[in-house]
């Protein structure tokens, strides 16, 4: 492949049409090249060059001259061509996460699906209220083998802190690996972050997240808890015992824990300057989510959503909400870890 045909093969994989590379590479070697030099050189008719030099300006390829305001400059590829890889990595990494997501979204709604089409009760069992709930844990931790793992987007209620205490303690003795998944705003509550320190203390795991999308509970990869309303969760709760839902909870789990920060270590920000709170509170925004709905999946106050949604948009420099999300986008702010080669096939288990 000769120099020019790569150079249009990597422009073409951001997107560009042949206009619009060939105005880009022209402008290149002719930073002077006017729209009628454009034209005439390229063979191109008005309309085109000049639909071509906008669609350039808005990836940010061609910028307004400091001198001339009406005349684009070329900005050089390496820095042009890096921030729209950015762009593209965050969204890539940002659509794995979705499809991850929606694997165990799926299995819920399949349990949903399968009992109100009656399932056989060896699959599936509803557990109808909270009391039900509270005793099928109690059996479940009890009967645990190998593994007990939880995911917990709120705090733990008083009345349940000093039995979890017993049941963590029981099955760490018998050796069963225990690991659980808390908000970053645990500890905001004394209860729940006084639970998890003896849990650690004990030898369990506890990491949290900003933002944690289910409660779950998933035991020796065999059998799994979820709410039937997440939102509701005293509208009771669906055990499920199928190996492929289990699995696809188990998927969703893998994938929170390690994105997750250990319990009691020190929050720092990434590259961008970003908290992990601060990342998802933006992408909450920007799918539209209210100030309220926000906040309560973060486990923080309307007032502080609030506080920090404004600051986040004075750093972007943005007046709107819709204008910050773009230029997170721009800044590649959406940028999630991805997961480590292998893990999908070899899920961790401690």
């Amino acid at each position: 492949m000769d120099s020019q045909a790569c150079r249009n093969s990597v422009l073409q994989g951001f997107g560009l049409d042949n206009a619009s590379e060939s105005v880009y590479l022209t402008i290149l070697a002719d930073p002077g090249s006017t729209v009628a030099d454009l034209t005439l050189r390229l063979a191109l008719g008005e309309d085109d060059v000049r639909a071509a030099l906008d669609r350039l300006r808005r990836l940010s390829l061609l910028r307004p001259s400091r001198e001339d305001p009406g005349v684009l400059c070329p900005v050089s590829p390496g820095i042009a061509l890096e921030a729209l890889i950015k762009h593209q990595e965050a969204e890539l990494v940002h659509r794995q996460n979705r499809i991850a997501e929606s694997r165990a979204a799926i299995a819920v709604l399949e349990a949903e699906y399968a009992i109100t089409r009656h399932a056989s009760g060896d699959v599936l069992e509803r557990l109808a209220d909270i009391d039900a709930i509270r005793e099928r844990l109690v059996q479940l931790a009890r009967d645990a083998r190998h593994e007990f793992l939880s995911l917990t987007p709120v705090g733990t209620p008083s009345a349940e802190s000093t039995a979890s205490r017993m049941l963590d303690e029981q099955m760490l003795e018998r050796g069963v690996a225990v690991r659980a998944l808390f908000l970053d705003t645990i500890d905001r509550d004394p209860v729940t972050s006084g639970h998890a320190r003896r849990l650690t203390w004990l030898g369990g795991r506890v990491r949290t997240l900003p933002v944690l999308p289910i409660r779950m509970i998933i035991v020796d990869r065999e059998v799994a808890m979820v709410p039937v309303d997440p939102e509701h969760v005293a509208l009771g709760a669906v055990l499920v015992r199928g190996e492929g839902m289990v699995m696809a909870m188990r998927t969703l789990f893998d994938l929170m824990w390690e994105r997750g920060r250990d319990f009691g270590a020190s929050r720092t920000r990434d590259r961008d300057g970003l908290t992990d709170q601060e990342r998802e509170l933006l992408r909450f925004l920007c799918e539209g989510h209210t100030d309220e709905a926000v906040a309560r999946k973060l486990g923080i106050s309307t007032r502080t959503c609030r506080r920090i949604t404004a600051d986040l948009m004075n750093r972007l420099g943005a007046r709107s909400r819709f204008q910050a999300g773009a230029r997170a986008a721009e800044r590649g702010w959406f940028r999630y870890p991805a997961p480590e080669p292998g893990f999908w096939a070899d899920a961790p288990t401690s």
